[in-house]
């Protein structure tokens, strides 16, 4: 029997809701319709090489974001960055390389990233801090 996915959005810390309405309006013009945006269920074991902070289902049109993130640690600014992320995956479409291999993150893809105000602070932030989640 396949276990019930955790659809909610507010955690102990953050309310993905909120964040991802706010983002919608100002960086997406509301464009985002009917999205579901949800904390993903923990996992008993952790990573020890890499870490997903948050993942897209198109198809569905559901955001889930790792609920480790939901930390009174995490500055609310990096959770944005994810979200926005995740969320510029609806917008920016896939290319198929050369080499028939679909490419999701494409030049377009990082330059829109790169627009996030706080770009480069939530990559170093990401950087500075990701053992903190594959421990």
């Amino acid at each position: 029997m396949q276990r019930q996915l955790n659809l909610q959005h507010e955690g102990r810390y953050f309310d993905l809701r909120a964040i991802f309405d706010r983002l919608n309006e100002k960086f997406f013009r509301r464009r985002l319709r009917g999205y579901k945006v949800v904390w993903g269920r923990r996992r008993k074991q952790r990573p020890k090489e890499y870490f997903i902070f948050g993942t897209i289902q198109e198809e569905d049109r559901v955001i889930r974001i790792n609920p480790r993130l939901d930390q009174p640690f995490v500055p609310q600014w990096f959770l944005e960055y994810v979200l926005y992320h995740e969320m510029l995956h609806s917008v920016v479409p896939d290319e198929v390389g050369p080499d028939g291999r679909r490419r999701i993150h494409t030049e377009q893809f990082y330059r829109r990233e790169r627009e996030f105000p706080r770009y480069e602070r939530a990559r170093r932030w990401e950087e500075d801090n990701l053992a903190r989640f594959l421990r």
